[in-house]
C-alpha cells in the first residue's frame, strides 16, 4: 500500500531472520494516522505474525515523529455511521492480538493515536526528544484507540486523567517517571536499544517469551486468582517443550564446566 507520492506507507526492514523493523512512512505528514496506514499497519502485523522464524517486532517512525496520531482531514466531516464502517477496532486488534512481542521505538511525537500505537507494544524506548500526549479533548472527541483503557492501566488513574481531560503533552523524562516509558535514552541510540532488546527477545525460548506474553495481557483483564491459575497451567505447559530440557540442561552443563 502506497502514499499519494506512491512512497510506500511502511517500510519493512529484517535486520535478523528473527526480528522485523516496521517503519510508519509518512515524514509530510508526521507519520499521521490515515485509514490507508492503519490498514496497512493491520495488514503488515498478520502478516509477521505468521511468519514461523519471526521472533519480535520493533515498530518506529522518523526522528521528527513516531506518530503525530490521526489523520483530523479523514475524521473533520465524518459521521457517526462513517466510522462505525472503518472497523476501527478491527484495525487496531490486529496489532493487540500480535503474539510476538512488539518494542516502540519512540523519537518525536506520539499523541493521541500515535500514543495509543506506542502503547499497544510490549515495550517502549523513547528517546528523550519524544513527546507524549492524548490531546483528543481539545479537539471534541475522546481517545479512540485504547488510551482510556491502557493509559490507565500503564500510569493509573490519576496520570491518566490529568493527560486525558487536559490534553497536556508530556516530555520523554516525565513518561519514564509515571510508568510509560520502558527505557529513556538519547536520541540517537533508541533504535539501537531497541534491537538491543529485540535480540535478547529472539534468543529466548520462543514458546515461554510468546506465554509469557499472552499471561501479563490476561493479568490486565482477569482477577489474581484466575491470573494465577493460567500462569501455573502455562508453566507446567512449558515443561513438554524440547526448549526447556535442551536449555536447563545446558544451563546446568556450563556450571559443572570448571572456569
Amino acid at each position: 500500500m502506497t502514499t499519494d507520492s506512491e512512497e510506500p506507507l511502511l517500510r519493512v526492514d529484517r535486520p535478523s531472520e528473527a526480528i522485523a523493523v516496521v517503519r510508519i512512512n509518512r515524514p509530510d505528514m508526521r507519520n499521521a494516522l490515515n485509514l490507508a496506514l492503519r490498514r496497512a499497519l493491520a495488514a503488515t502485523f498478520t502478516d509477521l505474525a505468521a511468519e514461523p522464524s519471526l521472533r519480535c517486532i520493533v515498530i518506529t517512525g522518523d526522528d521528527k515523529a513516531f506518530c503525530a496520531g490521526a489523520d483530523l482531514s479523514e475524521y473533520v466531516d465524518a459521521d457517526p455511521v462513517e466510522i462505525i464502517g472503518r472497523d476501527m477496532g478491527r484495525l487496531w486488534g490486529a496489532i493487540a492480538d500480535c503474539p510476538l512481542p512488539v518494542i516502540a521505538a519512540v523519537n518525536g511525537f506520539a499523541l493521541g493515536g500515535g500514543c495509543e500505537l506506542a502503547m499497544h507494544a510490549d515495550i517502549i524506548v523513547a528517546g528523550r526528544s519524544a513527546k507524549f500526549g492524548q490531546p483528543e479533548v481539545m479537539i471534541g472527541i475522546t481517545p479512540g484507540g485504547g488510551a482510556t483503557q491502557r493509559l490507565t492501566r500503564a500510569v493509573g488513574k490519576f496520570n491518566a486523567m490529568r493527560l486525558m481531560l487536559t490534553g497536556e503533552i508530556i516530555d520523554a523524562e516525565e513518561a519514564r517517571a509515571i510508568g510509560l516509558v520502558s527505557r529513556l535514552v538519547d536520541d540517537a541510540a533508541v533504535m539501537p536499544e531497541a534491537l538491543r532488546l529485540a535480540g535478547l527477545i529472539a534468543s529466548a525460548a520462543p514458546i515461554a517469551v510468546r506465554k509469557t506474553k499472552e499471561l501479563v495481557l490476561e493479568s490486565q483483564n482477569v482477577p489474581l486468582e484466575a491470573g494465577l491459575r493460567s500462569e501455573r497451567a502455562g508453566f507446567q505447559l512449558t515443561f513438554a517443550t524440547k526448549d526447556k530440557h535442551d536449555r536447563m540442561r545446558a544451563f546446568l552443563d556450563r556450571k559443572k564446566t570448571p572456569r
